[in-house]
């Protein structure tokens, strides 16, 4: 079980109480799409992803980004619980979809890029710190089947 302090806690949920969802995850998934290319593969469903124009104007790039936000507010809520949160979420994408496990870390690294531009001056050395910690809990959270 995770410890968490009265600031990360805090700080976990101001911040997904100030960013709008939607464009942060359309934006970070368009990232993640961008600058890791071999992620394509596992939404060859979504159609035209042939370049970054593409992956931006894309409907479902932007409609799966807000479900991973989503799911991420869901575990902002069960903070204590995230293991057990996200346990179908892991069976689904290691056994049906096997998806590469270090794929979460890729999308994690994307979600701290686009919160902190969307933060700016108020994304200092702790809020960065809080959302890593919270978003290494999610990892490990999502990648606790394939072990």
């Amino acid at each position: 079980m995770v410890e968490w302090t009265d600031f990360e806690r805090t700080t976990i949920q101001n911040i997904f109480s100030k960013i709008d969802h939607s464009a942060v995850g359309h934006q970070a998934l368009t990232r993640c799409l961008v600058v890791y290319p071999w992620t394509q593969r596992y939404f060859a469903k979504f159609g035209n992803l042939y370049n970054a124009a593409a992956i931006m104007g894309n409907p479902n790039v932007a409609a799966h980004g807000l479900t991973v936000m989503r799911g991420l507010e869901n575990a902002v809520k069960n903070l204590d619980n995230i293991k057990a949160t996200f346990s179908e979420l892991s069976v689904l994408h290691s056994e049906k979809l096997h998806v590469d496990p270090d794929n979460f870390r890729l999308l994690a690294d994307c979600i701290t890029i686009v919160v902190g531009a969307t933060l700016g001056s108020s994304f200092t050395a702790e809020v960065q710190a809080a959302l890593h910690k919270f978003l290494a809990v999610i990892v490990s959270a999502l990648v606790q089947q394939y072990h």
